[in-house]
């Protein structure tokens, strides 16, 4: 990778300096790969990227994997919605899990395809009951304010352990029903979980004992498997005793499809909303306009501000799938067992479907971002609930403007996989 970090290019960047198998372009700014994107999008047909062998202590990806890239809003919600040709299975993350991973702790509903997905969806969809959903929208509004007011008692001088961090969290274990006492410990075990997904280890890290991930799902997973067996003989009217005690053509969750759900719940759910308001909040930041346009008239302007900074920051950056059958997509045609990754930061940046795509704009409209994964079978069955998250937490800020002074830059980690912010400076007004 020669691509020169921002700040000292002397050239353009052109096409033969994008890499994207190379693990140190995703340590350039995110302008560069915003920029490299863009090459790439100009392109008559997806580019193929291959994999170098992996050194000690990187992440294994199998010596000279190749790669098709998907970077079109087009080509990247086609192959969302076309699962007969491009598959979930075996996994749609790099490393694939491993087979006896899957065994142990169970196939998550992410990598699934066919009747498996829609059996297992059916079950999950049909828990959330309106009285559920209603319940979890007042619980949200609670929680904001609960938090917010803690935020400004204590005064933090980074945003992300506080409010964005917490309120997912809270608002999915409120949800499942996990007592009080789990939750410390739940929420280290989160960090463990996703702290090096899609991240190239250095330094010390690379000397860390390999397994921390896999133990802390393991944990994860004991916990549940005893609430699941508790709420079989005692069910609560939460979401565990909703989805072990459900009857969808006589099937209901097992405890291991219980833990696997509610690892991938806590994971994506938590790691990706917390990403997103953090972004929200310094994109309103470096945009003042927009966000006094949002604070004159909050209910007029916040769907759309939501959408726009789920468009914008893009937290899930890429999801990959397998070619089960011969088929043509973008200009070029793929034989099965070919594997293609479908960049959504990028297709969330083309400029034939969005108006000036690097601009933030809350009132773009309209603005068919795929930030919630392109639609089709896959698409995210906690969007809406990720939306209410936002919704409430800006709310509850946008109300304490007086209180609330500036926003720093986000410190970002250089992952591949999602657009994580490490931290998030933040400063109050003189009381």
């Amino acid at each position: 990778m020669t691509v020169p970090r921002q700040g000292n290019r002397d050239r353009a960047l052109l096409l033969e300096d994008v890499d994207l198998a190379d693990p140190s372009f995703w340590t350039l700014p995110r302008s560069v790969r915003l920029e490299a994107f863009a090459l790439l999008r100009q392109l008559d047909a997806p580019a193929r990227f291959t994999t170098r062998a992996t050194s000690r202590g990187g992440t294994r990806s199998g010596p000279g994997e190749s790669f098709y890239a998907l970077v079109k809003h087009a080509d990247v919600k086609a192959a969302s919605r076309r699962p007969q040709h491009f598959a979930s299975a075996p996994g749609v993350t790099t490393p694939e899990p491993a087979g006896w991973a899957k065994a142990v702790f169970g196939n998550s509903m992410v990598n699934m395809d066919g009747e498996e997905h829609a059996a297992l969806r059916r079950i999950i969809s049909r828990a959330f009951t309106p009285r559920l959903l209603a319940g979890a929208e007042e619980n949200i509004g609670e929680l904001a304010r609960r938090l917010v007011d803690e935020l400004v008692a204590e005064r933090p001088d980074d945003f992300m352990p506080s409010a964005p961090s917490r309120l997912p969290l809270e608002v999915i274990c409120d949800l499942m029903g996990i007592p009080e006492r789990h939750r410390p410990r739940i929420s280290q075990q989160i960090d463990h979980a996703s702290a090096y997904v899609g991240v190239r280890r250095r330094g010390r890290d690379r000397l860390r004992v390999p397994g921390r991930g896999l133990r802390s799902l393991a944990r994860m997973h004991l916990v549940m498997a005893g609430l699941a067996r508790e709420r079989r003989r005692n069910p609560t009217g939460d979401l565990i005793s909703a989805l072990v005690r459900a009857d969808v053509d006589g099937q209901a969750l097992t405890s291991r499809q219980l833990g696997s759900f509610f690892s991938l719940l806590l994971v994506a759910g938590v790691e990706t909303t917390r990403n997103a308001i953090a972004h929200g909040m310094a994109l309103l930041a470096q945009h003042p306009e927009q966000r006094a346009l949002l604070e004159s008239d909050f209910d007029r302007y916040i769907d759309g501000t939501v959408d726009e900074i789920v468009r914008h920051s893009t937290p899930i950056i890429q999801f990959r799938r397998t070619v089960t059958d011969a088929c043509s997509l973008g200009g070029r045609s793929f034989r099965p067992g070919e594997k293609v990754v479908l960049f959504y930061a990028s297709a969330n940046r083309d400029g034939s479907v969005f108006t000036d795509p690097d601009a933030f704009d809350i009132t773009r409209n309209p603005n068919p971002h795929l930030g919630y994964g392109g639609g089709g079978p896959h698409h995210c069955i906690g969007a809406h609930l990720a939306r209410l998250e936002m919704k409430a937490l800006f709310r509850e800020l946008v109300a304490r403007q007086g209180t609330l002074g500036t926003v720093g830059e986000p410190q970002l980690v250089d992952s591949n996989f999602d657009n994580r912010v490490r931290s998030l400076p933040f400063s109050f007004n003189s009381r």
